[in-house]
């Protein structure tokens, strides 16, 4: 996401280790397929640390089988048929997309202000550009777990959310769990969507 690495402080509150752990899963998987390590881990990921009445735990149980269902190779080859592949990717992973049916216009800009703000830079050693889901995602960990005070904060977690995120991320996951090719980014853009609803819901009592 940057060219320097970012610092992130110790996190008392289990909450928001949970959110900001999260946000970071969710970076990797829509940046690329997992590898044989992660999906290690992930198969071996407790499916009742959820309480069954939460809106996450069946996301949840469905996002660890379908890494289970899977290999390291079947999800790298499903990642390159929707995400990547010659021309045009299957689906795009850029708000800009979603929100104006084409790349690098007024939402990426707004993104790159506010990153310039925040003082975050991009990796010049990435093809993706700010406004990838990816990279939206490891902003929100860092405006959760990063060690700045003055801009890690619920309020700035609030405006980054609600001007980068919330407009257009559940019509990508629609998009993807539409796709005949879908599989395991079926559930994974499930848990996205779960994920997404419950941040949704989490800002909208700072408001009330």
């Amino acid at each position: 996401m940057q060219a320097t690495p970012l610092n992130f402080a110790p996190i008392d509150d289990a909450a928001e280790i949970w959110r900001a752990e999260a946000y970071g899963l969710l970076a990797r998987l829509w940046l690329a397929p997992p590898d044989a390590a992660l999906l290690e881990r992930l198969r071996g990921a407790p499916t009742d640390a959820l309480a069954d009445d939460s809106p996450l735990a069946a996301p949840w149980r469905a996002l660890v089988a379908a890494m289970s269902a899977t290999s390291a190779a079947a999800a790298a080859d499903e990642y390159d048929a929707l995400f990547e592949g010659v021309g045009k990717p299957e689906v795009l992973l850029y708000g800009s997309y979603h929100l104006t049916g084409a790349l690098n216009e007024r939402p990426l800009v707004r993104v790159r202000d506010e990153l310039r703000e925040l003082g975050l830079t991009r990796d010049p050693a990435r093809a993706e550009t700010e406004d990838h889901v990816a990279f939206l995602f490891e902003v929100m960990r860092y405006l959760i777990a990063g060690d700045d005070a003055a801009v890690c904060n619920l309020q700035r977690q609030h405006r980054f959310f609600r001007a980068h995120l919330q407009p257009w991320i559940e019509r990508m996951c629609d998009t993807v769990e539409a796709h005949p090719r879908a599989q395991l980014w079926r559930a994974v853009a499930g848990f996205t969507r779960a994920f997404m609803q419950v941040e949704t819901q989490g800002f909208d009592m700072l408001e009330a």
